[in-house]
């Protein structure tokens, strides 16, 4: 917690899908930390150690969020951590979110109720 806000950790590397998440959480009372790379989200997260973490799946490296979910479980992380995807519903056919730490995954265009309230549910805010 910051200033007695959860704070939240949202990496992608779309400017677009990082504003909007940041406006939607510091709206409703969150803390909000961003990182536009893998290597930038790991640097945000070891730098505040946040309460949950917003993570894209397919960023423009090649295997970015994949490997920044190895470097989180590496820096011993135990905050829940979901994974945003445009990828639909195939994501869960082929890979599986718990082998990958995964509390969740979010759908773009996400949807600001379904986050909000995923969010309060698993922080009990």
């Amino acid at each position: 917690m910051k200033d007695g806000k959860f704070d939240i950790l949202c990496i992608d590397d779309d400017s677009d899908i990082l504003s909007s998440l940041k406006r939607i959480l510091e709206r409703n009372g969150y803390f909000v930390r961003t990182g536009s790379s893998g290597e930038e989200g790991l640097k945000a997260y070891r730098e505040s150690a946040p309460d949950l973490v917003i993570v894209d799946l397919m960023m423009e490296q090649v295997d970015s969020g994949t490997s920044l979910l190895a470097g989180l479980k590496s820096a011993g992380n135990k905050a829940p951590v979901y994974m945003l995807s445009s990828v639909g519903d195939s994501l869960n056919q082929t890979v599986s979110t718990a082998d990958l730490g995964l509390a969740g995954v979010f759908q773009k265009p996400i949807d600001p109720k379904a986050l909000l309230a995923t969010l309060k549910a698993r922080l009990k805010t």
